[in-house]
C-alpha cells in the first residue's frame, strides 16, 4: 500500500489511542438524492433484458454489452430480466466479477442468502452512508454485484450510488480535497469481544473481533489484522481497537487516473440512526475517521464530505428480478432508512467482486 510521504509518516510516529470525537452535533444524515443532482442518466446505464430472457446468461450479445457498459461507464443496471435467482442473474458479469470474492476476514462479514450471494448487513432502520466498499483495509474489491431477489409492491426499497468521477472533479478544486490529498485519513475501530458480553444485553455492541476475523484467538485475530494492513492495541475487556493508515485517493486503471476512494462511511456519524449503537455519545461509538496526520474533520468539513456524494447521487429503484453491477472506484454506494410494515420485505443480495491490494494515487494520473 503506498500512502502519501504524511500519511506514512503518521502511521509510524502516532501512538494507538481510543476512540474519541470532539462532534457535539451528530445526525450528518445523507440526503442522497436532490433534485439538482448531476450524474450519469438511467438510460446510460440501464439494459432493458426482456428479449433475452430465454437465455439470460449466455447470450453473448448480453454479455458484450454489459461488458461495453461497464468499461464506460462502471454502472450496469439489468431490467425485465425475468428471473429473481441471484445465480442466473450473475452470468451476464461474468469475466467483470472475477469468480467474485472469498470473505477471509477483517470487514463486516454477512450471512449467505444463496450460493455465493450475502446479505447487505444492515438493518433497514439504519441508514447507510455512501461508500466504497471494504476502503478501511488494504485489500477491497474491484466491484459489487447487487441483485434484488423480493420486494414488497409500493415500498421504497431503493439503493443509490455517487458518480465518483464527478465527485473527484469536484472535490479537488476545495480546500478539503487538497487536504484529503496531502494528509490521506486514518480509520479507526473497536471492536467488542465476544465473551465479555455472553451474559450481558447486548446493547451498545456494533461487531465483535471474533466475528470480524473468524476465530476466537486474541492472536491470530491481530495477526489476520497485521496482514490488512492495520495496526492492533488491545483495550480494556479485551476490546481490539485497529487503526489504518490510507491514501484518500487510488488510482482506478479501468480509467487511468486516480479517484477519492474515502468517505465517511467510517466515522462516528455511521451510527447515528444505528440500533443500540445511536445513543452512545460520540467517543464511545465503535467507529472513528480522521485525517492521516491524527486531526479531526471539522464539521464544516463532514457536511461538505457528505454533500458531495449527494450532489451526484443517482437512484437503483428496485423491482424484484432486477441486478446491477457497481465499479467500487467509479461509484459508491448507500441507502436511506427502508420503511418495512409488517409482512413487507426488502431481500437485496450482494457478491463482492475480485479483491485487490490497494496502491494509493499514482504520479501523473491526476
Amino acid at each position: 500500500m503506498c500512502a502519501s510521504p504524511m500519511a506514512s509518516s503518521a502511521t509510524k510516529a502516532a501512538p494507538l489511542v481510543t476512540i474519541a470525537n470532539a462532534f457535539t452535533k451528530p445526525h450528518w444524515i445523507p440526503k442522497f438524492i436532490k433534485p439538482s443532482s448531476v450524474g450519469v442518466k438511467k438510460e446510460e446505464y440501464s439494459i432493458d433484458c426482456t428479449r433475452y430472457q430465454k437465455n439470460l446468461g449466455r447470450n453473448d450479445e448480453l454479455k458484450r454489452r454489459v461488458r461495453d457498459l461497464y468499461q464506460r461507464i462502471g454502472l450496469v443496471y439489468l431490467q425485465n430480466t425475468g428471473t429473481r435467482n441471484a445465480e442466473e442473474l450473475q452470468r451476464p458479469f461474468e469475466g467483470i466479477l472475477g469468480g467474485g470474492g472469498v470473505y477471509t476476514g477483517g470487514a463486516n462479514p454477512r450471512s449467505p442468502v444463496e450460493g455465493n450471494v450475502y446479505d447487505t448487513g444492515v438493518s433497514m432502520s439504519s441508514f447507510v452512508h455512501y461508500h466504497h466498499e471494504m476502503a478501511y483495509v488494504d485489500t477491497t474489491v474491484r466491484n459489487v454485484f447487487f441483485t434484488c431477489s423480493d420486494l414488497t409492491p409500493g415500498v421504497d426499497g431503493s439503493s443509490y450510488v455517487s458518480d465518483n468521477v464527478r465527485v473527484t472533479d469536484n472535490i479537488a478544486r476545495t480546500p478539503l480535497g487538497m487536504k484529503l490529498k496531502d494528509l490521506g485519513v486514518c480509520y479507526i475501530r473497536k471492536l467488542t469481544d465476544r465473551e465479555h458480553y455472553l451474559h450481558i444485553p447486548q446493547v451498545g455492541v456494533y461487531n465483535h473481533w471474533q466475528k470480524s476475523f473468524l476465530t476466537g484467538d486474541m492472536k491470530e485475530a491481530e495477526r489476520r489484522a497485521r496482514e490488512r494492513g492495520l495496526e492492533v492495541e488491545w483495550g480494556q475487556n479485551r476490546e481490539m481497537i485497529t487503526k489504518y493508515y490510507a491514501p484518500s485517493y487510488e488510482y482506478c486503471p479501468d480509467i487511468d487516473r486516480n479517484l477519492l476512494y474515502a468517505s465517511l462511511a467510517d466515522h462516528s456519524i455511521w451510527f447515528d440512526t444505528w440500533p443500540l449503537v445511536e445513543h452512545l455519545p460520540q467517543e464511545d461509538r465503535p467507529l472513528k475517521m480522521t485525517f492521516g496526520d491524527d486531526s479531526e474533520f471539522s464539521e464544516e468539513e463532514v457536511a461538505q464530505f457528505v454533500g458531495i456524494y449527494d450532489d451526484h447521487g443517482i437512484q437503483l429503484n428496485w423491482s424484484p428480478g432486477e441486478a446491477a453491477i457497481v465499479c467500487n472506484y467509479r461509484f459508491l454506494h448507500g441507502r436511506p432508512v427502508i420503511h418495512l410494515n409488517a409482512g413487507e420485505v426488502r431481500t437485496l443480495g450482494v457478491v463482492l467482486g475480485e479483491f485487490f491490494k490497494r496502491v494509493g494515487a499514482l504520479p501523473g494520473k491526476w
